[in-house]
This record gives C-alpha cells, structure tokens and sequence, in this order.
C-alpha cells in the first residue's frame, strides 16, 4: 500500500509578527507532522553524522598559555561548544581570512 502524499505547508507572507504568530499557532500539528514525516524520509543532520563525512583530521600537540587557554575555555562554554572545538574554529577563520590577503 503506497502512502499517501501529504499536502506541503506553503507559508505566507505576513504584515505583521501577530498575524504570522497565529498562523504557526493556528498550523502547528499540520507542520509538526511535515517535520515528523521529512525527518522518516531522510537521514536526520546530527553532528555524528557531519562528521562521518568530515574530512580526515590529524592530531597535533599545541602549547598554549594557561591564561589563554583558560579564556578560550570560558568562551566556548558561553557558546556551548567544547574548547577545542572553538579552538578549531578560531583557526579556521584565522587561516581564512590570512588565505584571502
């Protein structure tokens, strides 16, 4: 029994943040199920699966300052990112942004 297709949500345009939060009020389950429904179809983005397809890394051993370690500690967990996940990331635009001059 093939399953039926389910009607995709168009969103509007809307004239004003009112009008637009009881459109998502009033088509929440409808959305939810869009979501529910996706998500069965394709395999779900998780950082696990990022990864699997992220280019081979090579371990290296930094010195760095306490002190600008304990910073970079501090910034990521404001961010919610783990430190030498920042770490990286700080690299990357630094190398970015030198590659482009």
């Amino acid at each position: 029994m093939a399953k039926a297709k389910m009607k995709q949500a168009v969103i509007p345009k809307f004239s004003s943040e009112a009008e637009e939060a009881a459109w998502w009020d009033t088509h929440r389950s409808e959305i939810e199920a869009e979501i529910r429904q996706r998500m069965k179809q394709k395999k779900p983005l998780t950082l696990g699966n990022l990864l699997q397809g992220a280019k081979p890394s090579q371990p290296v051993t930094l010195r760095i300052p306490k002190e600008d370690l304990e910073t970079a500690r501090r910034l990521a967990a404001q961010k919610g990112l783990g430190y030498q996940t920042y770490i990286k990331m700080l690299l990357r635009e630094a190398l970015a942004k030198n590659a482009g001059e």
